[in-house]
């Protein structure tokens, strides 16, 4: 989808916001950097507010739904994602735990999944960046892995702030890149 002239005149008079938002970002980055534990918190904080709200929703849709027959599996789902929830706040530091050997593990099978199609794209011209991406990924997931528990305390932190980082950067460059 292309941009009209109007909105690109619109966002190009508005490019100094971008630039602002992605300075400000990254700044949030390097103090995310600078307590990966804090940031390892406050990822665990978030992916249990978020657990929590969506256990609700899903109790609240079980006792709307009653009648239905599947309403006990709504109930059930509803109350494991509320108990995580809960979890996560009551103990941020062992949820990072199961969080990150969860993100190690899927790093690991995605890279594995990833190396796989990679050679079945073999006969197409850069299937090997394929394999190289899936290669990355698993070795990803494999240090994750190796250095677990351990790594717990600040590896969801270091994800959090590379993230904010690069957003950051992102929109610094787009919002330059606008002005013109």
């Amino acid at each position: 989808m292309a941009l009209d002239s109007v909105a690109r005149q619109t966002l190009s008079s508005k490019w100094g916001w971008f630039v602002a938002l992605g300075v400000l970002l990254v700044m949030g980055g390097g103090i995310a950097l600078a307590n990966l534990l804090a940031a390892t918190v406050v990822s665990v904080f978030y992916v249990g507010a978020i657990m929590l709200v969506a256990g609700l929703l899903q109790l609240g849709h079980a006792f709307r739904v009653k009648d239905w027959k599947s309403v006990f599996y709504w109930g059930l789902a509803g109350l494991c994602y509320t108990v995580a929830g809960i979890f996560a706040f009551l103990n941020p530091l062992l949820a990072s735990a199961v969080l990150t050997l969860i993100m190690g593990t899927a790093l690991l099978v995605a890279g594995l999944f990833r190396i796989w199609s990679g050679f079945a794209l073999r006969p197409i011209k850069g299937w090997g960046w394929i394999a190289l991406g899936g290669l990355v990924t698993l070795l990803a997931g494999l240090i994750i892995i190796a250095g677990w528990p351990v790594n717990s305390l600040w590896i969801l932190g270091l994800f959090l702030a590379i993230d904010i980082t690069m957003q950051g950067l992102a929109l610094i460059a787009f919002g330059v890149l606008a002005k013109a």
